[in-house]
C-alpha cells in the first residue's frame, strides 16, 4: 500500500483521556471528512505499513487514526515483521478490557468527524470485532483476526465484514466456519489463494490482487455504513 503524498500523518497524545501513556497517529483528509476510521494494529505495533493504511483511508475522505495499542505496556512498540515471538509476547500480555477502553478513547478522538468505523489486521482484526461489540463504532472490518473466535460470546452492535485467507495456517477454515456459524448475518469474504497477512506489503504472504480486492470491498462497506 503506497501512502498518498498529499496527506500528512501526525502524532497525537491521548494519555490524559486514557489515564496512561497513549499515542496515536492521525491523518486528516482534504476538505470535510465523510466519517472516521480507527485502524487497529497487528502484533507488531504501529508499523510503517499501518501508518500507510491510515494515510490510505485519509485519502479516501476519512479522518483516520491508529492508536498505539501496546502503549500501556510499553510506549512506542514498532517491531520488524520477523520479530513474531516478541510481538506475540506483547499480545499475550494485553487485557481485552483495557484494549476496549483504549479503542473507546481513539473513537472519541475522531467522533467529531461523523460516524466511526474500525478496521483491524491480524491481532487488530480481533480488536475490530471487539470494537463492534463494545466500543460504539458504526461498522467494523476484521482482516484475518484469529482472536475473534475467543470472543464469540460478545455480539456485534453494528455491521461487520470479515476477510480470511483460505491458506492461513494460523486460522484454519474450521475456525472461520465456527465464526460464520455464530454470526450468520455478517459479511464474510474468503480468499482461496491467500494466507495470513495477505494485505500487508511487508509480509511474505502479501497477495496484491487479494489485498486490492479486499480494500475495494472494505471501502464499499464503509461507504454504505459511514457516509
Amino acid at each position: 500500500m503506497t501512502a498518498p503524498a498529499d496527506i500528512e500523518l501526525s502524532a497525537i497524545d491521548l494519555s490524559e483521556a486514557a489515564g496512561h501513556p497513549f499515542k496515536a497517529w492521525l491523518a486528516a483528509p482534504e476538505g470535510i471528512p465523510k466519517g472516521a476510521v480507527v485502524v487497529l494494529q497487528e502484533i507488531f505495533g504501529v508499523t510503517e505499513h499501518i501508518k500507510a493504511v491510515v494515510l490510505e483511508f485519509a485519502s479516501q475522505g476519512y479522518l483516520a487514526i491508529a492508536p498505539s495499542m501496546f502503549d500501556y505496556l510499553e510506549p512506542g512498540v514498532a517491531l520488524d515483521y520477523d520479530e513474531v515471538d516478541k510481538g506475540r509476547s506483547y499480545k499475550e500480555a494485553c487485557d481485552p478490557e483495557q484494549n476496549i477502553a483504549d479503542i473507546k478513547v481513539a473513537v472519541a478522538a475522531v467522533a467529531h468527524a461523523g460516524k466511526v468505523g474500525a478496521v483491524g489486521y491480524c491481532w487488530g482484526g480481533g480488536l475490530a470485532y471487539l470494537a463492534a461489540c463494545e466500543a460504539g463504532v458504526d461498522a467494523a472490518v476484521a482482516y484475518y483476526g484469529a482472536n475473534i473466535a475467543l470472543h464469540l460470546e460478545r455480539e456485534p452492535r453494528c455491521p461487520v465484514m470479515y476477510h480470511f485467507g483460505a491458506l492461513d495456517p494460523l486460522i484454519p477454515m474450521s475456525v472461520v466456519d465456527n465464526i460464520q456459524a455464530a454470526r450468520p448475518d455478517d459479511l464474510f469474504h474468503i480468499y482461496p489463494h491467500s494466507g495470513h497477512g495477505f494485505n500487508c506489503t511487508d509480509r511474505e504472504d502479501y497477495n496484491p490482487e487479494d489485498a486490492a480486492t479486499a480494500l475495494d470491498r472494505t471501502r464499499a462497506f464503509f461507504g454504505r455504513h459511514l457516509n
